[in-house]
Formats: structure tokens, C-alpha cells, sequence
């Protein structure tokens, strides 16, 4: 029960890291600068984590095995949907594709506002989170058949 409490407070706690920092980015005027598509991408990550805390809080306050499964679907959804955002937000700081998740008068201001840095650190904890989603989820996968595989005999 204790390990079940551990898991859903840091897959709420992950969910709201997500949502906190979706949130600043758009305090800090980002709907008026990404495309319409990206800030609707960027409601979308919201809404998903929310779902993930309502879920994970849900699992940690039952215990119940069977409520554990939309709390993962769900933190993975968001997990790759974070992933598919910063996947986007690079793409658009480099080679052919620069600047096609902004909008063409926010431009000039938008190239100053990252850096190298800071576009190479959210893509590195984005690759992780989403190697972290296929970890678990091939421990759950090879779990589940290993019960069934119990049962039969």
C-alpha cells in the first residue's frame, strides 16, 4: 500500500511539473507568439495532465490495482504528448523547418528568448521521459504475461 502511495504521488507530481511549466510558458505570453496549432497542442498537454493527477490521486488514495491502469495510460499519453510539444519546439529552432511553430511577426522576438541550452536540456528530460513510458511499460507488459502464464498452469 505504501509503495502504491509512493508511485501515484510521483506520477501526480510529474503531471504537475508538466502542467506548471505549460502554464508559465503561457503566463509568459506564448499564446500571442506560437501558432495557434502549438498553443492548442500546449491546452491539449493541460488538459491530459490534469487527467493524470485526478487518475494518480484516484489510485493513491484506493490502492486499488485497477485504478492504477488509466493513471499509467494516462501519464504516458502525457509523457509523449510533452515529447511531441518539445519535439516541435526544437524542430522549430533549427534547419528547414525554423520558426514554423511561431507566428511570422513574433519571429525576431522569439529567436532571442532561448538558447542552445535551454533547447537541449527540455529535449534530453523529453527523450527520457518517454525511454522511462517504454520501461514501464515492458516491466507491466512482461508482468501481465507472466501471470497468465501462472493461471494456466
Amino acid at each position: 500500500m505504501i509503495r502504491t502511495r509512493i508511485f501515484a504521488g510521483l506520477l501526480a507530481l510529474g503531471a504537475g511539473i508538466l502542467l506548471y511549466r505549460t502554464i508559465a510558458l503561457l503566463a509568459d505570453g506564448a499564446g500571442s507568439v506560437l501558432m495557434p496549432w502549438v498553443v492548442g497542442l500546449d491546452f491539449l498537454e493541460m488538459a491530459v495532465d490534469l487527467i493524470v493527477i485526478a487518475a494518480a490521486l484516484r489510485w493513491g488514495l484506493t490502492g486499488r490495482a485497477e485504478h492504477a491502469g488509466l493513471a499509467l495510460r494516462a501519464g504516458a499519453t502525457a509523457a509523449i504528448l510533452h515529447a511531441v510539444r518539445v519535439l516541435v519546439s526544437v524542430l522549430g529552432r533549427v534547419g528547414p523547418w525554423e520558426n514554423f511553430d511561431v507566428r511570422p511577426a513574433a519571429r525576431a522576438l522569439h529567436a532571442t528568448r532561448w538558447t542552445w541550452g535551454e533547447v537541449w536540456f527540455a529535449g534530453i528530460l523529453s527523450l527520457l521521459g518517454v525511454i522511462g513510458v517504454l520501461v514501464i511499460w515492458r516491466l507491466r507488459h512482461r508482468a501481465f504475461h507472466k501471470a497468465r502464464a501462472l493461471e494456466a498452469t
